[in-house]
């Protein structure tokens, strides 16, 4: 048996001790007191609750031992989905540092590829990090978690080898897609700039070879067309200057089309453009038509959490006591469980007049149904809050409540980028219902609308695929765009996204959910200790780069 906090264990019997004490000091009070009656209520006194401070003192020791979180036992979990197996390969060479692509091509990859792991939950995904060398982050698994932490230790320091392999990458992502089941369609999704130190014709070599073996490559370009410095900068992010080769120059770099183009033309696979807005987006519709299986994971999870039982014991010894004395604690316990629900329900508003969270301006303006004051509001909280995806989401559920389509469609795409999974579920359905209204005002550009909305609530569905009112807009304009139904319905929602109301709060639950959830705690740790023993030991192991060939 452990304990996550063995301090507050040692704490166990002093405060048991300490309600002990209490206790029988307030007994005895009781007691004195009934002798102010006659020698029958002392007897009384005496007879009854004689128990009382051991057991409140018992379950005082057993409510601490709980919150020192006992663990013991272990649990087999099994698993299992139906999906395909598909690894992430990313470039980590310096050239990814390059700020064509905001805020960099590197950082533009991994955001897309956070996007991609919480778009394909239930598949199984592996990581690959390449450089000069390839490297294995993580085997193939349905963990989504783990693979999210990985990706945020990415960064071209922990390769030993500068320069970019992308043929040994494609070698490397083959070897780990061997091991899963060949029912399910094996996909490799590179995110880099194409530009490698190795020539085009083993490039092209190796995508033959995962094309004969039934493998898919899907290219995501990063980068643009154009010649970009490379930044050095300090730990703070501090620009110290730009990189150079070994002659002093400084070096610029482009993303390489050619070679991209012609390893998707032999892997028979798929480029995806640098350009579009919506790489993640992209992948994961042409991941959707791929063949999947139905795959069982079994793992052992060891020291179950166990703070139940000496809470659940500490509840059923107080719970007895208070029913066997015929005191005012039973009187209370009845009190309690027959308080009328009307009474919690009237202290709801107190809580949200609290002056620890006052309404903002934009709030009361919507509260109280005014669309222009809550849409200028909203506005104006933008203008100072552009980097919260939560005030872009705002600003556009007002808009869109406001009749403001231009504001409407701008703000709640920026904020369908979100990588919080429910504010983008939101944006996405506010933004099929934007389009669903404009399909019904604009008959000119009927069905570019409906097809608009009908991609929309397809890209919200995947991520809410039980959501009742996405399904009902999305049949509404599937049937319109087929002209099975040319009658106007009233689309199933106000501007809220399924959410309430027009107004969100920043999201921070993501972090707050890793601080709390320990097996993540240790995931996290793990990683970071890895990211920092491969970074020790690329001083010493990192190679200096050979005369004439790219370090970059």
């Amino acid at each position: 048996m452990t304990f996550d906090a063995p301090f507050v264990l040692a704490l166990a019997p002093l405060i048991g001790g300490a309600v002990w004490f209490a206790a029988a000091w307030a007994r005895r009070v009781r007691v004195r007191r009934a002798g102010l009656w006659s020698q029958e209520t002392v007897r009384q006194a005496l007879a009854a609750g004689r128990l009382g401070p051991t057991a409140v003192a018992v379950s005082a020791f057993l409510g601490v031992v709980a919150l020192a979180g006992p663990r013991w036992g272990e649990e087999r979990i099994a698993a299992e989905t139906r999906g395909l197996s598909l690894v992430i390969a990313v470039d980590i060479s310096r050239s990814m540092l390059a700020e064509d692509a905001g805020p960099s091509r590197l950082r533009r990859a991994l955001r897309e590829a956070r996007r991609l792991v919480q778009d394909l939950d239930g598949d199984r995904l592996g990581l690959i990090a390449f450089a000069g060398s390839s490297y294995i982050m993580s085997p193939l698994s349905i963990d989504g978690p783990a693979l999210l932490l990985y990706l945020d230790a990415l960064d071209p320091d922990i390769a030993s080898q500068g320069g970019t392999g992308l043929t040994p990458a494609l070698r490397q992502g083959a070897e780990l897609l061997q091991a899963s089941s060949e029912l399910a369609d094996r996909v490799i999704v590179v995110f880099t700039d194409g530009e490698a130190h190795d020539s085009v014709a083993s490039v092209t070599a190796q995508a033959q070879r995962l094309h004969a073996e039934g493998i898919r490559l899907i290219l995501v370009a990063e980068g643009g067309r154009n010649p970009a410095r490379i930044p050095v900068r300090d730990e703070h992010g501090s620009l110290l200057g730009y990189q150079k080769d070994e002659n002093g120059s400084v070096i610029e770099t482009s993303r390489r089309d050619d070679v991209l183009g012609a390893a998707a033309d032999a892997a028979h696979g798929t480029l995806v453009a640098a350009d579009l807005p919506d790489q993640a987006g992209a992948v994961r519709d042409l991941v959707a038509s791929y063949r999947r299986a139905r795959a069982t994971e079994t793992r052992t999870e060891q020291s179950r959490p166990r703070a139940w039982v000496p809470l659940l014991l500490a509840v059923a010894l107080l719970v007895t006591q208070a029913a066997t004395r015929r005191t005012a604690a039973l009187v209370g316990l009845a009190c309690w469980c027959f308080v009328p629900e009307t009474a919690w329900a009237q202290q709801v508003p107190a809580r949200q007049a609290s002056p620890r969270y006052p309404r903002s301006t934009a709030e009361k303006a919507w509260d109280r149904h005014d669309l222009r004051r809550a849409h200028a509001a909203y506005v104006a909280e933008l203008a100072t809050d552009r980097k919260e995806d939560a005030a872009w989401y705002n600003a556009g559920t007002a808009a869109l409540a406001d009749s403001d389509a231009e504001t409407a469609q701008a703000n709640l795409a920026h904020a369908a980028a979100s990588l919080d999974p429910d504010l983008r579920f939101r944006a996405l359905f506010n933004l099929g219902l934007l389009a669903l209204r404009r399909a019904e005002d604009d008959t000119a550009n009927r069905d570019a609308h409906l097809a608009d909305a009908e991609r929309a609530y397809r890209e919200a569905l995947l991520l809410r695929p039980n959501h009742f009112a996405a399904k009902w807009n999305l049949e509404l304009a599937v049937r319109q765009r087929g002209g099975k139904s040319s009658q106007s319905k009233t689309p199933s929602g106000t501007g809220s996204g399924g959410g309430g109301g027009g107004s969100s709060t920043p999201s921070g639950s993501a972090a707050a959910g890793l601080s709390t959830n320990q097996a993540e705690q240790l995931l996290r740790s793990i990683s970071q200790e890895e990211l920092k023993t491969r970074r020790d030991r690329t001083g010493l192991l990192k190679r200096p780069p050979e005369p004439g060939v790219k370090d970059w």
